[in-house]
């Protein structure tokens, strides 16, 4: 309505002057300029308004000036080719700096809360403190892939393409969780230990950082040398696939799955499996194979004596019939590991208590939803109910409903509530969007950075977005 009456009294300015132009053209009034700047901005944070030109880079990021030493005319470019799209849009094998920090770095400028540094000079988060918190980690992509090859979190994806840098802050919450599986395993800290829990699920607000904290605890725990079996997308493990009812266990078998997580868990852990001999040698039973159907002439299959656990894991991998045993006999071989410590740690838990997209025909026209815990592989990891470190964390932007407080097979202190950004938090996170250049370094002010606090009431993703309107 604003547009529209100014264009109005420009209109009737011309027709008063005779219906002619005037000889040079005058500046807009501030209300429509001001207008235009914030329709421009809002066009930018939503990925709208480019040229038709640029519809040929459609799905690519290409960073002009990674290290960030470019010129303000460069970095602009640089922004609006980084934020346009959607998430779908962006290609995720894009290019990052390999630098931990750009010869440009003045630590008189780039500070975060109480003068700390924006970045720490480290490569892991070992180092640590409390006293060291809401300061930023360097890594690369690769390093972060090499670690972590299951899979990164779409949020931490998201973030690392937003800002063309693949770095995370180190916050208090985290330093908790990684201290609480720290003292029970390290002997040097155990007469200090306060209370540990060994269970623990990730609860709190969406976009709060529970998946991202999850990623982090594994990249340290792998670090330190443990053995991780890392999920990270547990509702991978109740949609799409093969499936049908094992008549000896009476639940539903996914091979395809199955064979997926064998392999995953391979991928980082292959050296380390090598060396774990197996010590449960009963037999296996078999399945279905991935569309062929039950093996004919046999129903189990034997581990010989002296093989490993990548021996167990390369017959699930390399027999589909066996996959879905060798998943559940994985788990309790698991159990029985001494000489390292083992970490279960489910990204998407909450997608294991509700119900799958399969459906078992009843009638002729009728189906009944299969529950998750129907499903083989998830009845042998859902329970918490043992002495194994197991850490869960649940996924609101995946969640298919809300869950009951009290959950089946998980111990009742087991639920920890993840916060939102401290303000603390949120102005180191502000000043590393400064530094990266989605706020400009003349528009930034404390008022207005507490202004995008408040208003995303410390939501990460949110904070990430109304930056671009500073």
């Amino acid at each position: 309505m604003l547009l529209r009456s100014l264009l109005r009294r420009g209109a009737a300015a011309v027709s008063a002057g005779g219906g002619r132009a005037p000889a040079a053209r005058p500046d807009p009034p501030a209300s429509l300029a001001s207008l235009l700047l914030v329709s421009r901005s809002y066009a930018k944070a939503k990925g709208g308004g480019k040229p038709a030109a640029s519809t040929s880079n459609r799905g690519k990021v290409r960073v002009k000036d990674p290290k960030g030493v470019a010129s303000e005319d460069a970095s602009a470019s640089g922004e609006s080719a980084a934020s346009a799209g959607g998430a779908d849009e962006i290609d995720a094998e894009f290019e990052m700096p390999t630098d931990p920090l750009p010869p440009t770095y003045d630590p008189a400028v780039d500070v975060g809360p109480g003068g700390r540094p924006l970045f720490a000079f480290t490569d892991t988060f070992a180092s640590f403190s409390h006293r060291g918190a809401n300061a930023y980690v360097d890594f690369t992509l690769d390093e972060w892939k090499a670690m972590l090859p299951e899979g990164l979190p779409a949020g931490m994806m998201k973030e690392f393409q937003d800002t063309r840098r693949c770095a995370v802050m180190v916050r208090e919450s985290f330093l908790d969780l990684r201290d609480n599986f720290r003292r029970i395993v390290d002997p040097a800290i155990t007469a200090k230990r306060k209370e540990t829990k060994r269970q623990i699920i990730l609860d709190g607000p969406r976009s709060c950082g529970k998946s991202i904290a999850l990623a982090m605890l594994v990249h340290w725990a792998r670090t330190e040398g443990w053995l991780v079996f890392y999920v990270p997308q547990g509702k991978d493990w109740t949609h799409g696939g093969f499936f049908y009812r094992n008549t000896y266990s009476d639940l539903f078998d996914t091979p395809v799955q199955a064979g997926k997580v064998l392999q995953d868990f391979l991928k980082y852990n292959e050296t380390r499996l090598q060396q774990l001999p197996c010590q449960i040698f009963e037999s296996i039973p078999l399945g279905e194979g991935t569309g062929v159907g039950m093996m004919k002439g046999a129903d189990t299959v034997e581990m010989p004596e002296g093989s490993t656990l990548y021996d167990l894991i390369q017959t699930g991998i390399t027999h589909s019939h066996a996959a879905v045993g060798v998943v559940v006999r994985l788990r309790k071989e698991l159990s029985h590991v001494k000489d390292v410590p083992v970490l279960f740690a489910i990204d998407q838990y909450n997608s294991w208590f509700t119900f799958t997209e399969y459906q078992e025909p009843v009638t002729v026209r009728s189906c009944r939803s299969i529950h998750a815990k129907e499903l083989t592989t998830v009845n042998a990891y859902r329970s918490m109910l043992h002495n194994d470190m197991m850490v869960g964390a649940f996924s609101h932007s995946t969640a298919v409903g809300k869950l009951r407080q009290e959950l089946p097979d998980v111990p009742s202190d087991a639920r920890l509530l993840f916060p939102r950004y401290t303000v603390d938090e949120a102005e180191t996170v502000c000043h590393y969007y400064m530094r990266q250049k989605i706020i400009r370094r003349e528009s930034f002010s404390e008022e207005k950075w507490k202004k995008i606090y408040y208003l995303s009431n410390g939501n990460g993703s949110e904070m990430r977005w109304l930056a671009a309107f500073i």
